[in-house]
């Protein structure tokens, strides 16, 4: 018994995984969105508004930087690797009310993408758009110059997977989770906020957790 205690234990890590995984490439096909009321072992659902998403890696990602900027840029994945990082570690909250606490996320500060493109006087806000062609959000300038917000390649110490909006998300730590875009490829700078996917279906632009869309949720700062 104590030997089969042991092989449990040493197998629950590579369980978790297999099931992970299989909920995140089941959701990934399942327009009717059930398969995100399944909890797996990290406390995370699945959830994807395209009926399928295509993986994108190294030779084929790319996210690009445009709109009232005045050096548009494009970047590859090896680029955004490069760049200098940041580490957050803070609870992940989903407005459904599934929380996971304690995630860390690290990538690269989004103040510093604008920064580096040069944001023109006139902007006021930036759309964020995504390669499964459907999903989009919108942050005001302030608040995607925050350093919580960052352009996310690792999550949990291990690089962003697919099922999590890999190779590269928005991550957004003090607004609930929709805001934090998964699979993104286009960060355009605009005059004016934009409603993304859900706040044109009813969700709140500004989603602060504990402070929108009539929750009353412990903030995640």
């Amino acid at each position: 018994m104590v030997g089969l205690g042991a092989a449990a234990l040493a197998a629950a890590p590579y369980v978790q995984g297999g099931f992970e995984a299989f909920l995140g490439a089941a959701s990934e096909k399942d327009p009717t969105g059930l398969t995100g009321l399944l909890p797996n072992g990290g406390g995370f659902r699945y959830y994807s508004v395209a009926p399928s998403v295509p993986e994108r890696g190294p030779e084929n990602y790319r996210l690009t930087v445009d709109g009232l900027v005045e050096r548009p840029t494009t970047y590859t994945l090896d680029a955004l690797q490069r760049l200098p990082q940041t580490r957050v570690v803070r609870d992940v909250q989903c407005v459904t009310g599934w929380r996971v606490p304690g995630t860390s996320f690290e990538g690269v500060p989004l103040a510093r993408l604008l920064d580096a493109a040069g944001v023109r006087p006139e902007a006021r806000a930036v759309r964020f758009t995504c390669f499964d062609g459907t999903y989009t959000e919108s942050l005001t300038l302030p608040q995607a110059r925050r350093d919580d917000v960052m352009v996310a390649l690792r999550m949990q110490d291990e690089p962003m997977g697919h099922s999590h909006g890999g190779p590269v998300r928005l991550y957004v730590a003090p607004m609930y989770f929709y805001k934090s875009a998964k699979w993104l490829s286009g960060i355009t700078v605009t005059r004016d906020v934009e409603p993304g996917y859900w706040e044109r279906l009813g969700y709140d632009v500004d989603a602060w957790v504990g402070r929108s869309n009539g929750r009353d949720d412990a903030p995640t700062v």
